[in-house]
């Protein structure tokens, strides 16, 4: 399928093909971070992961204002909120445990994933939007699997660390994919 690209769609392509670059990269360097880090809960493993929604109502706020010509930004409003609760709930979990950290980063990867997954829905007569569609949908699966190990015997933040990893990689392919739009075939 070739994508024919309109001046407010290529534009739109141009700035999402930055906004997944910069979000690989923070993913992934926030991946090593944290798991550098965080073998335990501590108040810097609580600060990056509060770091990670609050990075996400950035980009997201990004997304809008780059996207208005193409749609409406209304679900990117819905995610920073999502987002700022989570990193707020963030906060407030960090000082009762991994498991509550866990429930809080699994509804949160829930709610965003359902999200991405229906605002990259329409956008796929951009191109690029496949790999955002699949890892909304991942979002969603791996949300529940983090709240139900929450109330595993003995809880970690490594898988809700991973989580950035394919992440980031659906970012880097979106990125790619957007290469061609982005240049107004």
């Amino acid at each position: 399928m070739t994508t024919v690209a309109t001046p407010g769609i290529s534009t739109t392509a141009s700035a999402l093909r930055r906004l997944y670059f910069v979000r690989f990269a923070f993913a992934i360097v926030w991946a090593a971070v944290t798991f550098a880090i965080a073998g335990d809960l501590n108040p810097l493993a609580v600060a990056l992961f509060v770091i990670y929604p609050l990075f996400d109502v950035a980009a997201a706020v990004v997304d809008a204002r780059s996207s208005r010509a193409t749609g409406s930004p209304t679900l990117l409003y819905v995610n920073m909120a999502v987002s700022l609760l989570a990193a707020i709930g963030l906060a407030v979990a960090g000082a009762s445990g991994i498991p509550a950290v866990l429930r809080v980063w699994g509804a949160w990867a829930v709610v965003a994933g359902l999200v991405q997954l229906v605002v990259a829905v329409p956008r796929r007569r951009m191109g690029g939007q496949w790999p955002m569609i699949i890892s909304g949908g991942l979002s969603v699966l791996a949300g529940g699997s983090f709240i139900a190990s929450a109330a595993a015997a003995d809880p970690a933040l490594a898988n809700a660390i991973g989580y950035a990893i394919p992440g980031a990689i659906f970012f880097l392919i979106a990125a790619i994919r957007l290469g061609r739009t982005a240049k107004g075939n």
